[in-house]
């Protein structure tokens, strides 16, 4: 059974689907160093989780997460006057934050952002690592870096600019402002908008359809269109004749043919 180093992050799984909730409510769930070492930590174990076929992201209480520990971040610079030991501190977080990123997006398993309240700074950069995102209409979302001085983190360079293009990247980023759930689903962000009353529900419905779907294939799936935005077409190609064949070979696949030859719905293992 999964379970969580710290109260920072809460974990539990029902029906093959793993959910994992930001837990400093109080802070609005901003990242800070216990949470960093609990996502690394679960993320880390998911990676021989043979249980689990999709996994649920959200926060505690009304929001996603506010961002990164800021409080923190003031009174290690005001506890701290070496520029050296300031610099690997900062190092060594984002570090394993990055480590989590890589985690989230090398998982054979869908991630669901599961959003509400503020989607700040880092809570951004988690949003879009995962698979898809749904968020309440109440989200309001910003990459808030330049607003404490520092530029972003957490893979947000990488993922916004493949996801709604450079220029309205540079706008996000450079500016700093904020936007609604709606302005989110219109760029790309965010997969669908809900009455926050129904966040919950609607995301259980999207795990669920994960959680009964080709485990196998949905996983191979997710790794080729990753791949895709560093290969050139013959190499993608390629990639995608050899995950065909892995899949073909499985007993999911025969089941699939089976069921649409039969009319009926598949049974997937």
């Amino acid at each position: 059974m999964l379970t969580s180093p710290n109260d920072s992050i809460g974990i539990g799984t029902d029906n093959d689907v793993c959910t994992i909730t930001l837990n400093r409510p109080s802070s609005l769930n901003a990242l800070n160093l216990d949470m960093v070492s609990a996502l690394l930590d679960i993320t880390t174990k998911l990676k021989d989780a043979s249980d689990i076929r999709a996994i649920i992201l959200q926060g505690a209480g009304d929001h996603f997460m506010a961002g990164g520990d800021v409080k923190g971040f003031k009174t290690l610079l005001d506890e701290e006057k070496k520029t050296s030991i300031i610099r690997r501190a900062f190092e060594d977080e984002l570090e394993d934050v990055h480590r989590t990123i890589i985690n989230m997006r090398t998982l054979p398993i869908p991630i669901i952002a599961s959003a509400r309240g503020a989607v700040a700074g880092a809570g951004l950069s988690f949003l879009l690592a995962c698979d898809l995102a749904i968020c309440s209409e109440n989200t309001i979302l910003t990459l808030a870096y330049r607003h404490i001085g520092t530029s972003p983190d957490g893979g947000s360079t990488y993922f916004l600019p493949r996801t709604i293009g450079l220029k309205k990247a540079m706008e996000v980023a450079l500016l700093g402002d904020r936007f609604d759930a709606q302005q989110a689903f219109d760029l790309g962000l965010v997969n669908c908008v809900v009455p926050d009353k129904l966040l919950a529900k609607e995301t259980k419905l999207i795990a669920e359809r994960l959680a009964k779907g080709p485990a196998y294939a949905l996983g191979e799936t997710k790794k080729l269109i990753n791949g895709s935005l560093n290969a050139n077409l013959v190499e993608q190609l390629t990639a995608e004749t050899k995950a065909f064949v892995n899949c073909a070979i499985r007993k999911d696949f025969y089941e699939g043919v089976c069921a649409f030859t039969e009319k009926r719905p598949p049974n997937f293992e």
